[in-house]
C-alpha cells in the first residue's frame, strides 16, 4: 500500500446521500464536498460515486456553482449506504518495478461492527474493480474475509503500517474480527498490504463512533515522521489516550529499525452536538496531489495546526477547509477521501 503524499491517479469520493449522517445539515454538506472536490481535481481525477442519475444530477450542480474543473471528474453510479468512502472504497496496492501494476485488497467493510446497513458499501471494491479493469484479492486468512476500514490503517509506503488496538482487537464493543487474534490480524495486513511492520497504539479520541480510528490521531507526513495529536488539559478524556500514544510512539521502531520522528500537533476545543463530543481532529487532513486539505474549526489552534503541517509539507500547499458542519457526520475530510496510486 502507497503513502499517501505519494503521486495519485486520483481521489475517490461519496456523493452524501443519507440524512441520518448529518442530522438537519444535509444540504449545507453538499456545498462543503463540493469545495473539497474543487480543490481535488486541481491536481487529479476526482471519482465521485453516486446512487443513480437523480444524484449524480444533483452533485454536478453543486459542483458547477463552485466552478469545479469537469474534465477532471468522473462519476460512477454505485449505490452505498453512506458516503464514507475511507472506510468501504477500494484500498489500492501497487507493485513497483519492472512491472508496476495497481490492483484492490477487498477487505470486508460491516459499517464498524455498528450499524446494520452495509450491503450495499461492502460491495463498492467489487464495482471499482470491475470498472477500472483491475485484478482484486479478497482478503481472505483463515476461511475469514478479514474486515479492515481505511480510517483504522496509516503505512509510510515502505512497510510501517499504525493501528490502534482500540479498533482492530477489542472484543467487547464494535468487534471487528472476533474469531481473529492480535497476530493473525497483524498476518492478514501483512499478505494483503504488504506491510512488514506493525506499530499497535492503544485508544483514539474521545466521540468517535468507529471505536478507534488512527486516522483522528496519528498521521505519517513522511516515510519516517508522523505527527501526533496531544491535549494539554489534564482533564479532558483525551489527554491520558494520546499520551500513552506519545509513550509508546517513543520506543517504536520502523521497518529499517530507525526510531520514529513525533511531531506534536494540537486539538481543537471541544465541540459537541445534542450533548455528544464530536471527533474534531486536526490529524484528519488528506493529502493530494496538489496540497494538504485540513479541517479546520474556527478554534485558536487552527493557525497553529496549518503551521505544523506547512512546516511538514514543504512540496504543496496546505489548505484549511471549514469544517464545523462535516463533523457532525463524526468524520471530516479523511473520512470520505480514498486515494488511487497513479500507475
Amino acid at each position: 500500500m502507497s503513502a499517501e503524499w505519494e503521486k495519485h491517479e486520483a481521489t475517490w469520493l461519496g456523493w452524501p446521500h443519507n440524512k441520518t449522517d448529518w442530522p438537519g445539515k444535509i444540504a449545507p454538506i453538499h456545498w462543503v464536498y463540493g469545495e473539497i472536490t474543487r480543490k481535488l481535481a486541481q491536481g487529479e481525477i476526482a471519482r465521485i460515486i453516486v446512487n443513480n442519475e437523480t444524484h449524480e444530477t444533483l452533485a454536478r450542480r453543486v459542483l458547477d456553482k463552485v466552478g469545479a474543473d469537469f474534465s477532471r471528474l468522473e462519476f460512477f453510479r454505485f449505490p452505498t449506504n453512506r458516503g464514507w468512502t475511507r472506510d468501504f472504497g477500494p484500498l489500492f496496492v501497487k507493485r513497483t518495478g519492472r512491472r508496476s501494476e495497481v490492483a484492490i485488497a477487498n477487505f470486508k467493510f460491516n459499517a464498524w461492527a455498528k450499524y446494520k446497513d452495509f450491503e450495499k458499501d461492502n460491495l463498492v471494491p467489487e464495482l471499482a474493480a470491475e470498472a477500472l479493469k483491475l485484478k482484486i484479492f479478497k482478503a481472505e486468512y483463515k476461511n475469514t474475509h478479514v474486515v479492515l476500514e481505511g480510517g483504522a490503517i496509516e503505512v509510510n509506503g515502505r512497510g510501517t503500517l499504525i493501528t490502534t488496538e482500540e479498533c482492530l482487537l477489542d472484543q467487547q464493543t464494535q468487534a471487528r474480527n472476533p474469531n481473529l487474534s492480535r497476530e493473525e490480524i497483524a498476518e492478514a495486513m501483512r499478505q494483503f498490504l504488504g506491510v512488514s511492520n506493525i506499530v499497535w497504539l492503544g485508544k483514539g479520541i474521545e466521540g468517535d463512533d468507529t471505536h478507534g480510528h488512527v486516522d483522528d490521531l496519528c498521521r505519517f507526513v513522511n516515510h519516517n515522521t508522523v505527527v501526533l495529536c496531544r491535549e494539554k488539559n489534564p482533564a479532558d478524556y483525551n489527554h491520558a489516550v494520546l499520551e500513552e500514544n506519545f509513550e509508546r510512539l517513543k520506543s517504536a521502531r520502523l521497518e529499517d529499525g530507525s526510531k520514529l520522528k513525533v511531531v506534536t500537533l494540537p486539538m481543537p476545543a471541544p465541540l459537541y452536538f445534542a450533548g455528544r463530543r464530536l471527533p474534531a481532529s486536526y490529524a484528519n487532513f488528506y493529502i493530494t496531489n496538489a496540497a494538504v486539505l485540513v479541517p479546520t474549526f474556527n478554534d485558536e489552534n487552527d493557525r497553529k495546526a496549518l503551521g505544523i503541517l506547512a512546516e511538514a509539507f514543504t512540496d504543496r500547499p496546505v489548505i484549511g477547509i471549514h469544517a464545523v458542519d462535516l463533523v457532525w457526520g463524526l468524520g471530516t475530510l479523511h473520512c470520505l477521501t480514498q486515494q488511487q496510486p497513479a500507475r
